[in-house]
């Protein structure tokens, strides 16, 4: 892939620091396309653990656990001491556990060692985004949301690849799962070679003078904000419910929703933007990756194979992705985010009529249009206007949106096993409902700032 040196930072700071600028880019791509293969990947052997070596579900839940707290934990962790360690470390960190991780899958049989597995793996693969989100917005400091999509494009890209290489290996082929896993260290050294011996410059925050102290403060509620995704993950792990028809809940929520306006506008004395973005994550990854996660159980009566609407709508992803460039330059961040809650409603809201597979793949196609924006161009709005956060920001964002989708899940799962799927789909509509709201208000401060700022 061809980037213009004059819109990376290899442009700006050639004579002082060579960077090389493509081969970043095109190492941390490798890097999320092991991230999102481990996704495919498990969604594939979850029936080879259960059939062929005894594991109950549950089991298999509880191993596969690790891959989203430790992919949170790793991406929080990450983004607080990303400048200390340095970004060259964090992704040698990533090496060697999505390494470590894949060789023990390929020895497991059991629910320890697929665990253990899953730990290292979760890690890598929350170190791969907590190093290079902020490392993409560093080295194309003027196309920051277009670079941050194309370099997302690999996550959905990934699980199409993922999809064919399982079909094609273990259904085909007749190959044991250990093939398509083996198939994971041509990518992984691919990127540890690309990323060996290169310059990797220092983030936008170190180079911009923000400092430390001033990163944590421009989050707003840093103290209370990972607080409350530390207990998201608690609750998650230990499998405790969560009842939105509980007074218990809302008082809760009440309570945390204080804290963080205190803790932003009283003691660091500075906006609620980013903890107001941070809640619109919450609701945009749930949209995006719980309507995924369940796609079977929610189409698995509509006459198409849940596998093709997959494939469909991460392959409408990754196309939109790369070329979302000029779209975000006609509508800007927040514009692109407003659309795509509008047409992410309109697509759940078509799931939920469905009964054909031709009105089901329509469907899929306009809930694929509307949700892939949202992961890429979400964390290129902060590192557009909350820059001050830096790694931390970009990385609370991540993790977050990851621990709401683990939160998400079993609540779409009760909804599915008691009211059934249409109904299930109905509920998640008033997520991107809430979501258009959001960004309007969202859309009306940014433009007031403006005006005030002139």
């Amino acid at each position: 892939m061809s980037i213009p040196v004059e819109n990376s930072i290899a442009g700006t700071y050639m004579a002082a620091k060579p960077v090389n600028a493509s081969r970043l880019f095109v190492a941390s791509c490798l890097a999320l396309l092991v991230t999102s293969l481990t996704f495919a990947l498990r969604a594939k052997i979850e029936g080879v653990f259960h059939d062929g070596y005894g594991l109950s579900r549950e089991e298999i839940g509880w191993a596969f656990g690790p891959a989203f707290w430790g992919f949170a934990v790793a991406t929080f962790v990450g983004g607080a001491i990303l400048d200390q360690v340095k970004t060259r470390n964090v992704l040698r960190i990533a090496f060697v556990c999505h390494l470590v991780g894949l060789v023990v899958l390929l020895f497991a049989k059991d629910k320890t060692l697929l665990f253990a597995a899953n730990v290292f793996i979760g890690f890598a693969n929350g170190s791969v985004e907590a190093a290079c989100n902020p490392l993409v917005t560093t080295l194309f400091p003027n196309d920051k949301t277009k670079m941050l999509n194309r370099f997302h494009v690999w996550f959905p890209g990934g699980i199409v690849i993922g999809g064919v290489l399982s079909w094609l290996l273990m259904s085909q082929l007749n190959l044991p799962w250990q093939a398509l896993a083996a198939v994971l260290f041509v990518p992984l050294a691919l990127y540890g070679w690309l990323f060996f011996g290169e310059t990797i410059p220092e983030t936008e925050r170190v180079t911009s003078g923000v400092s430390y102290r001033d990163m944590f403060r421009h989050v707003g509620a840093p103290v209370t904000i990972i607080a409350l995704v530390g207990f998201m993950i608690l609750a998650t792990s230990l499998s405790i419910a969560i009842d939105f028809n509980a007074a218990s809940t809302w008082i809760v929520v009440a309570l945390v929703l204080a804290a963080i306006v205190v803790e932003s506008l009283v003691i660091n004395k500075t906006s609620l933007l980013f903890p107001f973005t941070m809640f619109c994550m919450f609701l945009t990854a749930s949209t995006e990756l719980g309507t995924n996660q369940f796609t079977g159980a929610l189409l698995d009566k509509t006459g198409i194979d849940p596998i093709i609407i997959l494939v469909a709508v991460t392959g409408i992803m990754a196309l939109g992705r790369y070329f979302a460039g000029p779209l975000v330059h006609r509508l800007s961040p927040i514009g692109v985010l407003f659309a795509s809650a509008v047409v992410s409603a309109i697509g759940l809201y078509l799931y939920s009529t469905v009964s054909g597979p031709g009105s089901t793949l329509f469907a899929a196609i306009v809930f694929a249009v509307g949700i892939c924006y949202f992961w890429p161009t979400m964390l290129g709005f902060v590192s557009e206007y909350a820059p001050q956060t830096g790694a931390l920001g970009l990385s609370i964002l991540g993790g977050a949106g990851m621990v709401a989708t683990s939160c998400v899940l079993p609540v779409m799962g009760r909804s599915i096993d008691t009211a059934g799927p249409q109904q299930t789909l109905r509920f998640m509509v008033v997520l991107p409902l809430i979501l258009i709201v959001a960004f309007g208000l969202l859309a009306a401060y940014l433009r007031n700032r403006r005006v005030e700022n002139h």
